[in-house]
């Protein structure tokens, strides 16, 4: 069984989930919500997440994960068969930490009022 991925297509840190997916090879359960129909404030999906946020990731065992940046890295973590997407060297795992940041901090607040 795939994990799952509670996603809108809109979003960008959705993408970049789907896309670290495909390049470590791993198969993902899409699961489209609604936010228009308020689907992310649903009981059922609080329980998961209660930032009410997505993407979202349940894993077979049931772990939970939200925020795009935590499930890349965990993807890369327990997936990645070597080094290439995020290496052990200590600086450069600085400076990919550095661009989440950057991004979640200064990008990332003006394009969520576009999407």
């Amino acid at each position: 069984m795939a994990p799952t991925l509670y996603m809108i297509e809109t979003s960008t840190s959705t993408r970049a989930v789907l896309m670290v997916a495909k390049a470590l090879g791993v198969e993902i359960t899409k699961h489209y919500l609604d936010i228009t129909a308020g689907e992310h404030l649903t009981p059922e999906f609080l329980k998961l997440n209660p930032q009410h946020t997505v993407p979202t990731l349940v894993e077979e065992d049931g772990k939970v994960l939200w925020d795009g940046h935590a499930i890349v890295l965990y993807l890369v973590d327990k997936y990645g068969k070597d080094n290439f997407l995020y290496p052990n060297d200590s600086y450069t795992r600085a400076v990919i930490h550095q661009m989440f940041y950057f991004e979640a901090e200064y990008l990332f607040p003006p394009l969520s009022k576009i999407t």
